[in-house]
């Protein structure tokens, strides 16, 4: 069974956590572990219509951000990485700096430490160079930055369907099937 940490922070895009809760629930052999920020909840019922409490049941295990002493704060739990969707940049700045003062990002510091993959799906534009090194630091630090791009080649309908390509892509990078991704399949 793969253990995958979901941290929706206080970015706009807040709907890339919850689609990847929705993925990783019909996904076979995945327990998902989720830490939202004051501002993720915030920003759910300014972008969205979910209630934080309906989020929380779409996980397995759900965990306050303050919450220190929670399991996945510590090396000695053992994960299979974590995904911070969407990733604001303050959430990267305290990732990037070691500033692991709540539960997300001392998940995501652990992460690093114990070199299992970490994930940031940032949601910023544009950027300006402050922004840009924090990225460049954190890929050096061993995250994998994944910013929601729409692919194109996949004819996208709806914005469900620029969704749920991001979050499959993510999925792929964790090796958990994603038979939903519209795949490039060559210039046929």
């Amino acid at each position: 069974m793969k253990k995958i940490i979901i941290g929706i922070s206080g970015a706009s895009g807040v709907i890339y956590g919850v689609r990847l809760l929705e993925k990783l629930r019909e996904a076979d052999g995945v327990e998902t572990h989720l830490v939202m920020s004051q501002t993720a909840i915030m920003n759910l019922g300014l972008e969205t219509e979910w209630k934080p409490a309906d989020v929380a049941a779409l996980a397995d295990h759900s965990h306050r951000h303050t919450d220190i002493a929670a399991g996945i704060a510590s090396g000695s739990f053992r994960t299979d990485g974590m995904i911070v969707a969407a990733c604001s940049m303050k959430t990267l700045s305290a990732i990037v700096h070691s500033y692991a003062d709540n539960l997300l990002t001392r998940s995501a510091d652990v992460c690093l430490k114990e070199r299992r993959p970490l994930i940031l799906m940032p949601r910023e534009t544009p950027l300006h160079a402050g922004h840009c090194k924090l990225l460049h630091e954190a890929a050096q630090l061993g995250a994998i930055i994944a910013p929601p791009m729409p692919a194109m080649y996949a004819k996208p309908e709806t914005v469900d369907d620029l969704i749920d390509h991001s979050v499959g892509r993510v999925m792929d990078l964790l090796d958990i099937e994603s038979d939903f991704v519209n795949r490039w399949r060559g210039g046929e």
